[in-house]
This record gives C-alpha cells, structure tokens and sequence, in this order.
C-alpha cells in the first residue's frame, strides 16, 4: 500500500527546477515540469551517485551536474551516456498547495 508524505509546498519548486529533499535518511528529487506537473526520483544519478540538485533541466530531462548523463525525470529512462540505469521514480500528488510523495509497494 502506498503512504503519502507531505514533502514540500508547491511553491518550494520553480517552473523547471527540482529540489532536493530527505525523508527518514532517503534523498529524493521533486520536479515541476513546464506544464506544471509535479514528479519525483531518486536524487542521485546512477552513474557516480552525485546528487542532480545542481543538474540542468529543461523540456523534461535532467541533466547530472558531473558527466552530463541525462535522464527523462518523467520516467526515469537514461536517456545520455555515461548513463545506463533508470533512475527510480516515485508516484507525486498535488493537494493544495502542498506536495505528496508515494513510498512502499
């Protein structure tokens, strides 16, 4: 069963920005997309585990701040060498003006 956490305000996030945030010893990256869509993944890229809240997005991917791997936030599909491995996504709900992040199944 998924639990839903309340990690950030909306307004805590730019219009294609990320942040990153921690919960219970778990980094996560919370996206807003130009669409003012809400999504999250693992924060660190799976290449050199270097945290992507210094990373470039635009039009749906990030880019890692180190190596240039680009990942589609959306989805978590490596879409740039070095990288290879998705990174990991988690389910987003908007209630208000806060941001809900899903953890478990």
């Amino acid at each position: 069963m998924t639990q839903w956490i309340d990690i950030c305000a909306a307004d805590d996030v730019e219009m294609e920005d990320l942040i990153e945030v921690t919960h219970d010893g778990q980094s996560y990256a919370i996206y807003r997309s130009p669409e003012d869509a809400f999504y999250a993944t693992a924060a660190h890229c799976t290449h050199e585990y270097v945290s992507l809240a210094d990373g470039l997005v635009m039009d749906h991917i990030i880019e890692c701040p180190m190596h240039n791997g680009r990942f589609d936030y959306r989805t978590g599909e490596a879409k740039g060498a070095p990288v290879c491995v998705n990174l990991k996504t988690y389910p987003v709900q908007r209630q208000g003006d806060r941001i809900l992040l899903g953890l478990g199944d």
